[in-house]
């Protein structure tokens, strides 16, 4: 049986369609992307929750003269299917396939490209004015989820439109979550019975029974009027009229002949206009459904019958687990010990140390600059704050990081997760830049762990650090080594060997956090070939252990440097800095890394292989750099 969906290649193939067909295709659209998610996994219930909005959106609006500003893009997946991308749509985050995010490389119809939240009223606003130097048509629209409106970036952009006064339209799509349920005070007004799906009930449910009277009209229309003039002090408008914007709602975001006539209404209107929608995440799909926590947010490959996931059960915990683990250990030992971290409460498996410790967890939201500063007003009286922030979301807090801590020498602990490649999330959520930002900020200690045994004593050791320092560490699943019984602080700045023998080694391989134990595997492959390599744990990239890298330097001539991180600055960068520094001249180097590119969504193991981080390209490598000298010192 044919479906309506498959007669949509852009929108103006939807905008043919008579309104009363529009559920039906809804009804299509949640079912491609329930289907594609459980193979590829991707981020299900926002688009779900989102999928009348974005119907409504397209059949209104003329996109791409009319510009569609998605906040992250988790809500996006509907709008990629509705604008020529159907056919590839079962690619979506794989290698060489669509983006799990909006991406202007990919489509015109894809206005801005984001995969980071908060961003879409400041951008939609620059585009209005844009427009308006240039003297050119079309409407702008901002799509951002009540989790984005938790982020300052949102707010600042809400006041300057107010005061631009530009004709905008921002579309709150209010669902009380993010990943995790949204917290905070703004979103408690938000979720309060006014703004929530009984308002819209009891709404109704009146409209319904006035209809019904002879005079019903003329009376729903006194009622709207009277509304109109009180709703500012009645609903969540109040905020956004005192900013400036006409506020329209709260209106049912899953009744799309509704949302069609508001907003067909709204976008004429002058100014700029808020239009409050309330939508339900996960909407559609019965385990998305009924998961209180994160609604199926961001989902592996799963059974379409039960939710439940299909990938293989990996046979180590993860490195997200091992810290929990830690953090539930170190706060039992010191009642100084905190944790933040800014809406990723299961991504870091923070919610397992809350349960234990209600008081002393702090989820602030989508707020990584708050999160940041906030812990250095901890660090202040005493207490020690574990800031707990994805690598690539922390870079959003940077002048936080210099000018409220590391200038303050206080200490804070920053535990990055996601450190290094993250596979499908592609570009916006690689967690590449971490060392080379870090390391040039006078005071902090930065520190990437082997293994999941080296996390433990590294979180230990930070704590006790006298000022800022940062434990890098990666996505999934730990290495399986012993972990020790008791914490032990590692001496700042010393790295340590882990494999053979500096005095009689041809190259010195040195390694710093997951990029050790594929240098170790190099190593033995070497030793095969007869290639004698020294392999050391480098372990801190800030201090450097510039004695350790000197000798190395000194007794083979040959230094080959490894990271899952940028070249450019980076701890490759770091080391040789050390060797200039240190008056060693005519020693062969070479650094392993990645290059001055952006790396796409795909599977991070084949893209370490392709940037040479797999142990096979370490020995090549070092094969290289050894040139004949290698059998020459071997004979």
């Amino acid at each position: 049986m044919s479906r309506l969906l498959d007669s949509i290649d852009d929108p103006l193939g939807l905008k043919r369609l008579a309104p009363a067909s529009l559920p039906t295709l809804a009804r299509e659209l949640r079912e491609e992307i329930i289907a594609t998610c459980a193979q590829n996994g991707g981020h299900l219930g926002a688009s779900l929750g989102a999928t009348e909005l974005v119907l409504a959106l397209h059949y209104v609006f003329n996109s791409p003269l009319d510009k569609l500003v998605w906040d992250v893009g988790h809500q996006a997946y509907a709008h990629k299917l509705l604008t020529g991308r159907r056919d590839r749509f079962r690619t979506i985050r794989r290698e060489g396939g669509l983006s799990g995010f909006p991406n202007r490389a990919e489509s015109p119809h894809d206005a801005f490209g984001a995969g980071h939240a908060s961003t879409s009223i400041s951008a939609a606003l620059g585009m209005v004015e844009a427009r308006r130097q240039k003297g050119e048509t079309g409407r702008v629209v901002a799509v951002i989820g009540d989790g984005g409106l938790t982020g300052g970036m949102a707010f600042e952009a809400l006041n300057h439109a107010g005061h631009l006064g530009r004709n905008l339209v921002v579309v709150l799509n209010h669902n009380e979550q993010s990943i995790s349920p949204n917290v905070g005070a703004l979103s408690r007004w938000f979720s309060k019975k006014l703004s929530g799906r009984t308002f819209n009930a009891w709404r109704r449910g009146i409209k319904d029974a006035l209809g019904a009277l002879p005079r019903g009209p003329q009376a729903i229309a006194a009622i709207r009027h009277a509304m109109s003039s009180t709703k500012a002090l009645l609903t969540p408008g109040m905020l956004f009229e005192g900013l400036g914007f006409q506020y329209v709602g709260p209106i049912d975001g899953h009744n799309v002949f509704e949302l069609v006539e508001t907003l067909d209404r709204v976008k004429n209107l002058d100014g700029p206009v808020l239009v409050h929608v309330v939508t339900e995440k996960g909407k559609g799909y019965g385990p998305s459904e009924a998961d209180p926590i994160t609604r199926g947010h961001a989902m592996g490959p799963f059974d379409i019958a039960t939710g439940k996931s299909t990938a293989k059960k990996p046979t180590v915990k993860s490195y997200q687990e091992f810290f929990a683990d830690d953090v539930i250990e170190l706060m039992r030992h010191d009642g100084r010990v905190v944790a933040i971290t800014a809406a990723m409460l299961e991504g870091t498996s923070l919610n397992r140390v809350q349960q234990v410790f209600p008081d002393r967890v702090y989820d602030v939201g989508i707020a990584e600059q708050h999160a940041v500063t906030f812990a250095a007003g901890l660090a202040c009286e005493g207490l020690r704050p574990i800031a707990a922030i994805y690598s690539t979301f922390l870079q959003r807090a940077y002048d936080q990081i210099i000018h409220d801590v590391c200038l303050q020498k206080l200490p804070v602990t920053f535990a990055l997760d996601r450190g290094g490649l993250v596979g499908a999330d592609g570009a916006t959520h690689q967690g590449v830049y971490d060392l080379a930002y870090l390391r040039v900020v006078p005071n902090m200690v930065v520190m990437a762990p082997a293994d999941e045994n080296e996390l433990r004593h590294m979180l230990h050791t930070a704590l006790g650090v006298d000022g800022p320092a940062a434990v890098r560490f990666p996505r999934g699943s730990g290495q399986g080594v012993p972990l020790d019984s008791h914490f032990t602080a590692l001496p700042i700045g010393k790295g340590r060997i882990v494999h053979g023998d500096a005095a009689r080694a041809d190259v010195a391989i040195v390694a710093v956090g997951s990029m050790v134990h594929p240098a170790r595997e190099a190593a033995a492959a070497l030793a095969e070939a007869g290639v004698r390599a020294v392999v050391a744990d480098a372990r801190f990239v800030k201090p450097l252990d510039e004695e350790l890298i000197r000798d190395l330097a000194s007794s083979t001539r040959h230094v080959l440097t490894v990271e899952e991180a940028m070249l450019a600055g980076g701890f490759g960068s770091a080391v040789l800095e050390c060797l200039e520094q240190g008056g060693l001249h005519g020693v062969e180097t070479r650094r392993l890394g990645l290059p001055d590119v952006h790396v796409d969504h795909g599977d991070p193991g084949k893209q370490r292989a392709r940037f040479g981080l797999e142990p096979a390209a370490i020995a090549a490598a070092a094969t290289a750099l050894l040139g004949l000298n290698a059998r020459a010192k071997s004979a």
